[in-house]
């Protein structure tokens, strides 16, 4: 299967693997009563927590997890995040959502000078335009799949749209926009207005794939075959229960070792866990799931990556 250009119709775009299967109304407002729950009372079994390391943070190239899908990268001469949330919930509203399990691993005031700042979707837990308007006071520019820097200039920020196969020149580094399997949209009204994608950062030296937020579908392959080899792809290995609503937009633990397997990478650290109470499994769950089914595979400790929220390790 080939992916090209984003579908689109009528203004919304789409999956090239087809459309989405809701699930009965059976399934989904019990779903969405224990979300509002667990959202009020909390649960717990988020991230670990540990000191960052100014040091560290120095290092090029390494990989600092701040949370959820949020990645402080050093590499080929750049500084750059991936999707930036720093607030304390990921939601519309202040007072209501899902709030954090674990505090960000380094605090935004703490940041040494980021080049740009990568989006994946404009999902809440993605696109936190408290974080997006912070970031461009600092200067950050943004690069982000098509649609969505309408979001970014609302509060001033600087900003380059790209449609999935694009690419941009950020540096030294030149950032590929790539196809992922997911969905859009900040209200009732927006749904798939905007795109949604993953990244390939590519320096001279070495290359780093961010996913996004996705499910398991060929375009992995095909990222493998037209950018891979990947030196440290970040996939996201939690928010994939109830399987009959989360399968097609996220993966479980042993989808993601296939994605990374699939992109042809030498590392594959495990994201989007742990911070936000999202879905059904344990928070706690996704990594020791994930490092199972590593076992499983028989793929190393060096080869199959976790880390610690405020952790930095080099790549």
């Amino acid at each position: 299967m080939t992916i090209a250009a984003a579908p689109r119709a009528n203004g919304r775009f789409h999956n090239p693997t087809g459309t989405r299967e809701w699930p009965s109304l059976f399934t989904a407002v019990p779903f969405f009563a224990r979300k509002a729950w667990t959202s009020i009372v909390g649960r717990s079994g988020g991230a670990t927590l540990v000191p960052y390391d100014r040091e560290a943070l120095r290092q090029n190239p390494s990989v600092t997890w701040i949370g959820h899908s949020t990645m402080l990268v050093r590499m080929s001469g750049v500084t750059f995040l991936t999707d930036p949330i720093f607030s304390e919930r990921a939601s519309p509203l202040r007072f209501a959502g899902p709030e954090r399990l674990v505090p960000p691993g380094v605090p935004l005031e703490e940041l040494p000078p980021i080049d740009f700042a990568l989006l994946s979707h404009d999902h809440y837990d993605h696109t936190d335009l408290p974080s997006v308007e912070a970031l461009a006071k600092r200067g950050t520019r943004f690069v982000v799949p098509l649609g969505l820097g309408e979001l970014v200039r609302s509060v001033g920020g600087a900003v380059q749209e790209l449609d999935w196969w694009e690419t941009a020149d950020m540096g030294k580094v030149r950032v590929h926009c790539v196809p992922a399997q997911h969905f859009a949209g900040r209200s009732l009204t927006d749904g798939n207005t905007r795109l949604w994608a993953g990244w390939v950062v590519e320096g001279e030296d070495r290359r780093f794939y961010h996913a996004g937020d996705t499910g398991y579908f060929p375009g992995f392959k095909e990222i493998g075959e037209r950018l891979g080899p990947i030196d440290l792809a970040a996939i996201p290995i939690g928010a994939y229960s109830p399987a009959s609503i989360m399968r097609f937009v996220h993966l479980d633990p042993k989808e993601a070792i296939q994605a990374g397997l699939d992109v042809r990478a030498k590392r594959i650290l495990g994201m989007h866990f742990g911070t936000f109470d999202l879905t059904d499994e344990p928070p706690d769950e996704p990594p020791r799931w994930f490092h199972v089914e590593a076992r499983r595979r028989r793929l190393g400790a060096k080869r199959v990556w976790t880390l610690n929220v405020g952790e930095t390790r080099p790549w």
